[in-house]
């Protein structure tokens, strides 16, 4: 199982949400590129970042960060958050990331991802799948759409998507563990990787997707509270 420790940057900063709520945060750094750095240092040998502010607007905000932590670390990094056309998916690719997720855009306008896939790959254009009651949701959580998560995944495997990031919104930051059914679900039905987000509190959360086969776990929050001790868990869970 592929562990990501999570880097969601807001004005800059290393930060972290509750359920998405932008009212809900925490700081955890001033220099989310020294954060990136510790966590290579603890055992990562893949990041997730996201860009907060980019969600909302639509277009990637914080690119100077999302630079600065791609010259700092040598493992390879996915970033989501804004990214709703080619040229933005291209900029992110050419900064030194291995993997753009779109999300908002695999709702609205699926097409656009087989397009993606088509001129980048698929390991490098990554569906992002927020789920609230099973239902996509679009514009960084704010709207819920009529897309069960599901079907948007089985047309993403369809459209040559090989890697889908599942996130259930109620889950996240609350570390209240993760949606493992839903996950374990997704993963049986698709055959492809899905990656577990939000709710990862410790441990026994790992050990619980881990059992289930699920491919992959971005782990926000539980590091920073250091409920999750990265190196351990690294040792334990990825092969």
């Amino acid at each position: 199982m592929q562990l990501y420790p999570a880097i969601d940057m807001k004005n800059g900063q290393c930060v972290r949400l509750r359920q998405g709520a932008f009212a809900d945060m925490t700081v955890y750094s001033d220099a989310p590129e020294k954060m990136a750095l510790h966590w290579q240092e603890q055992g990562a040998t893949f990041l997730h970042l996201v860009d907060l502010d980019g969600a909302l607007a639509g277009r990637s905000v914080n690119e100077p960060v999302i630079r600065r932590i791609a010259q700092t670390v040598s493992i390879p990094i996915q970033i989501g958050g804004g990214i709703r056309s080619r040229e933005a998916a291209e900029r992110m690719l050419s900064l030194g990331i291995r993997r753009v997720i779109i999300g908002t855009k695999a709702v609205e306008n699926p097409e656009f991802l087989k397009e993606l896939v088509s001129e980048f790959g698929s390991e490098a254009i990554v569906a992002g799948i927020d789920a609230r009651d099973g239902m996509a949701a679009t514009q960084g959580w704010e709207q819920t759409s009529s897309v069960k998560a599901l079907d948007l995944a089985l047309l993403m495997k369809d459209y040559g998507i090989r890697h889908i990031v599942y996130t259930d919104i109620s889950r996240d930051g609350m570390l209240s563990g993760p949606n493992v059914e839903a996950t374990r679900l997704m993963t049986a039905e698709t055959g492809i990787d899905i990656i577990a987000s939000g709710g990862v509190s410790g441990m026994e959360d790992l050990e619980n997707l881990y059992r289930e086969g699920i491919q992959g776990a971005i782990i926000g929050k539980a590091l920073y509270e250091n409920r999750i001790d990265l190196k351990e868990a690294v040792s334990r869970f990825q092969r």
